[in-house]
């Protein structure tokens, strides 16, 4: 068993953190497969990593369902959680390497969640077609499919690549400063004529209930209130990596509130996601 956790439990929190979006959910579900693996009779574990697959991707599978029904209850606008990490090993590991960019995250939420599976063993992780067969019980065929599908529902061409955040942190901190300084031809020349600001408060703390589109909007919503946040004593603007990218966190004496994410397309912002509700910041800490 502790053979196949050193081995496999990276991996599985990889999955689980793409199909859920959510930290607390991919740990839970690792932990819950590992509990119950113990119980599994060896000859059933020929192919361990196929089998823990599966089982995390049943697993998310039933947590995607009633997670819709919440989100259809959610008040404003659903994101996914952030994700910083500097000393666990596991998430570590997920912002090394083969963790789709925030903005995909986001995107994904488009999808069925067979499409969702399909697209993160196949763009994320790597599968091959035979693989991604086998864990959703569907031909390969049909997998091709439905990562087609999946494409197209993204926005993406079939033969497109994913796309790899290159976000620099000299833009991150050049925004940050604009805003702090209220320089708005600095700050709209950064941002892209169609940008679009996502914010999550879940109800519990401030944040525009709908996205927010253009430039001139987006700028003058962020505007007052990062220079009214500068006034205030105990106020910190930080640049860190978040979901392995470069982020920018606001941090008050009681600890972080607000967590920004870009998507950067030709070197303008084209997307912000501002994390607000406390539930989800709760690994974004240093």
């Amino acid at each position: 068993m502790k053979e196949l956790y050193e081995k496999y439990n990276r991996l599985l929190f990889k999955l689980a953190y793409q199909l859920t979006g959510s930290v607390t959910d991919a740990e839970d579900v690792v932990h819950d497969v590992f509990l119950k693996i113990a119980d599994v009779p060896p000859e059933k574990l020929t192919e361990p990593k196929a089998y823990l697959c599966k089982m995390v991707t049943n697993r998310c599978r039933d947590l995607y369902k009633s997670a819709r029904r919440k989100r259809e209850q959610y008040y404003g606008e659903w994101l996914p959680e952030p994700l910083h990490s500097l000393h666990d090993d596991a998430m570590e590991a997920v912002v090394r390497d083969d963790l789709l960019s925030y903005a995909m995250l986001v995107l994904l939420e488009r999808l069925s969640p067979t499409e969702r599976v399909v697209f993160v063993l196949r763009e994320a992780l790597g599968f091959d077609y035979q693989e991604i067969a086998e864990l959703v019980e569907k031909s390969e065929v049909n997998c091709r499919k439905l990562l087609s599908r999946a494409h197209a529902k993204m926005g993406m061409t079939a033969d497109q690549l994913v796309p790899q955040e290159g976000t620099a942190p000299e833009l991150v901190h050049h925004f940050l400063n604009a805003l702090k300084q209220g320089n708005l031809d600095q700050i709209l020349s950064i941002l892209d004529q169609e940008v679009v600001l996502v914010a999550d408060g879940g109800g519990k703390v401030l944040a525009a209930a709908k996205p927010i589109f253009t430039r001139d909007l987006v700028a003058q919503f962020l505007l007052g209130p990062f220079r009214q946040a500068t006034t205030i004593d105990g106020i910190q603007f930080e640049v860190a990596r978040v979901n392995g990218q470069p982020a920018f966190r606001i941090r008050s004496k009681e600890g972080i509130h607000s967590v920004g994410i870009f998507h950067v397309e030709n070197d303008q912002i084209r997307n912000i996601y501002l994390v607000r509700n406390p539930d989800k910041l709760k690994h974004v800490e240093e």
